[in-house]
């Protein structure tokens, strides 16, 4: 009798270890996001380095060092998948306190990232289906219709080091068209082989969890041919919005490679590489032949005009493609 007491007892207990286990269950940490629905941030960085320091955090615009929504009431998102391989959404608003106790690893940063792919929604769980519902760049270019350029490497340079960022002249280092509201266009393929240009207002916010391969930069040029319009929707054209740019002359009037007051004079250079009324060529030393200003980078400063057109003038950052008209 004694004996099956002591098993009964035995019983009761594994299955209250069992309960308390399954309600205390830690979670693995994929992505921290903080901000609104408009406008958000990801702060999984900023929050693992907090995490060493502390169990216990206050959510705040200090905590992360900004603020992507100014005036308006934020919250901290946290992506964390637990034992049985689910995906659940933390909260926590702004002014309330994180407890890292419910996140295992909280302590040693050992999270983060892990084939998470999901913006600030959390729809997308894993990089397959990011791979499957995300668009692939194509190209991105950066200005207004009347002066814009090629920004497509400095976005892969840009993506590479954040998932959102916010842009602008400085982000490209280039105004194409200065006293012009100037806007981000980047021209991608979906999974039916439709193209769709996105469309980013100056110094509005960038979240590249919508694009497939967004952080790999595995992306770009991948058959596009379009310029600035977006009416084109399948490489090997061109855009019918700007098409009587590609009849018209171009002119090259001048051109200067540099920085400051280390600049040459590149306008027979910049003649030679037209190629069937048209330029397209990556700005670097190599085209110009010369360093004006070693150790800086440098810009390609052209001045043009389309047929019997007004002169225009392009600021194009080495590294980055000039592609007249």
């Amino acid at each position: 009798m004694s004996v099956q007491r002591i098993f009964i007892s035995l019983c009761l207990l594994f299955f209250c270890s069992l309960s308390f286990a399954q309600n205390n269950e830690e979670y693995q940490i994929l992505s921290a996001s903080y901000g609104t629905d408009a406008h958000n941030i990801e702060v999984t960085d900023e929050l693992k380095a907090l995490a060493r320091q502390d169990r216990t955090v206050r959510v705040t615009n200090s905590l992360f060092g900004r603020d992507p929504d100014p005036g308006r009431a934020k919250m901290l998102r946290i992506f964390a998948r637990g034992g049985d391989g689910r995906v659940r959404t933390f909260e926590y608003k702004e002014g309330k306190y994180i407890d890292g106790a419910q996140f295992s690893s909280w302590g040693n940063g050992n999270w983060g990232q892990q084939g998470w792919n999901g913006g600030w929604d959390g729809e997308r769980r894993n990089s397959a289906n990011a791979q499957d519902s995300g668009y692939v760049i194509l190209q991105a270019s950066y200005g207004t219709r009347d002066r814009n350029v090629d920004v497509t490497q400095r976005l892969r340079e840009l993506a590479r080091q954040n998932r959102t960022f916010r842009m602008g002249n400085n982000t490209f280092g280039v105004d194409p068209d200065p006293g012009r509201v100037k806007t981000l266009r980047v021209y991608t393929r979906g999974r039916n082989g439709e193209n769709r240009t996105f469309e980013f207002s100056e110094n509005s916010q960038v979240d590249g969890a919508q694009f497939s391969d967004w952080g790999g930069g595995n992306w770009g040029k991948g058959g596009w041919h379009g310029g600035w319009g977006d009416d084109n929707r399948r490489g090997g054209g061109r855009n019918h919005s700007n098409q009587s740019n590609y009849g018209a002359n171009l002119t090259i009037i001048s051109a200067r490679y540099g920085e400051g007051n280390r600049t040459l004079d590149v306008t027979n250079r910049l003649r030679r590489e037209l190629r069937d009324g048209r330029v397209d060529t990556t700005v670097d030393n190599y085209l110009v032949n010369a360093d004006p200003a070693p150790g800086r980078v440098k810009y390609l400063t052209v001045r043009y005009s389309l047929g019997k057109g007004r002169s225009q003038e392009v600021r194009v950052r080495e590294g980055e493609q000039l592609r007249l008209p």
